[in-house]
């Protein structure tokens, strides 16, 4: 009888200590430093910044090609988000957001480290500022 208690207090620990685990290594993450976009980028501005009709078209897009990591929400916590070095900012912070258009764009389909670069996967342009609007509204 005092070994089966052992045996269940054992396992109570040890499941303690990777539910903890599990919180340390996620807040452990490093956060990339800033980005270096270029001029170029920092002054391109958004020519389909207006078109509503867009938002169904860049939600799709998100789903398909950026919520596997950055989750449904934007806040970092999607599928693949817990197997990447570097820790994710929520797309829905206010530093994120009070980015221009252009760094958005830079940052999203330029990429760097572990943000891959989108262009062949989104080669369109329309889609590519369709993503960056429906950004905008995960605010």
């Amino acid at each position: 009888m005092k070994t089966h208690k052992n045996s269940i207090l054992v396992l109570i620990i040890v499941f303690a200590g990777s539910v903890m685990l599990s919180f340390i290594t996620k807040l452990d993450k490093e956060m990339g430093g800033p980005w270096e976009v270029p001029a170029k980028y920092k002054a391109m501005k958004n020519t389909y910044k207006d078109d509503a009709s867009l938002e169904k078209v860049g939600k799709m897009l998100y789903i398909k090609h950026c919520k596997s990591c950055h989750g449904g929400l934007g806040e970092g916590d999607g599928p693949k988000a817990a197997s990447m070095k570097t820790g994710f900012r929520s797309l829905k912070s206010a530093e994120f957001q009070a980015q221009s258009d252009g760094v958005i764009y830079y940052q999203s389909f330029i990429g760097r480290d572990e943000m891959p670069n989108f262009e062949s996967k989104v080669p369109e342009e329309e889609d590519r500022w369709a993503i960056v609007n429906y950004l905008r509204t995960l605010k």
